[in-house]
């Protein structure tokens, strides 16, 4: 009995330091991993699923991110189109022209925005500002639910979803008031 007891005890303190390692790994964790990728690139594969359409708007191409506020998305396909966000400015640059619009004009937009910036630079205090965020899995498979929490976001998105590995952003899924969403895969690529 003494044997088992002790074999029990030398178990449990085996054990105990990976159990509390594992129980550790929260909200803050996340943040702060995140935010030790100062630069990436990335695949994307979108699928945009709106009510008034018979199938899903696909479109591909890849992402760029420099920390703290530089987010590119620069669409291959169907047909070439770029939006850049570089602090409070979003250019779009669609069918040879390109359209400077400040964000603080566009308070909707920039709270879509700043949830994937505040996201990757794993800033929780500008994801707080906006959100109510909720997070589930480990640190190996994560995600963030972020539920927006002014009255004029929730009339424009539900909720956003976003899905990674580790450091990794996987995916990201909006989920818009009028019930159309989009879901974005992410595949990390070698740098530029």
């Amino acid at each position: 009995m003494k044997k088992t007891v002790r074999r029990l005890s030398l178990a449990a303190l085996l054990l105990a330091p990976g159990m509390a390692l594992a129980s550790e790994w929260n909200l803050d964790q996340l943040m702060h991993n995140l935010a030790e990728i100062r630069s990436d690139h990335a695949g994307f594969a979108e699928k945009k699923f709106i009510a008034m359409l018979d199938k899903p708007v696909e479109s591909s191409g890849e992402l760029y991110y420099t920390a703290p506020d530089h987010l590119e998305k620069r669409t291959l396909k169907p047909k070439p189109e770029s939006l850049t966000v570089d602090g409070d400015t979003l250019i779009i640059e669609r069918n040879h022209q390109t359209h400077r619009l400040q964000l603080q004009n566009y308070p909707e937009i920039a709270a879509f925005i700043d949830s994937i910036r505040s996201t990757l630079s794993g800033d929780r205090a500008a994801l707080e500002r906006n959100y109510r965020i909720n997070l589930s899995g480990t640190a190996e498979h994560w995600t963030l639910q972020l539920l927006p929490i002014d009255p004029k976001m929730q009339k424009v998105a539900k909720q956003i979803r976003i899905a990674g590995e580790q450091n990794t952003l996987r995916s990201i899924e909006i989920i818009q008031a009028d019930g159309d969403s989009s879901f974005m895969s992410i595949e990390r690529l070698a740098a530029p």
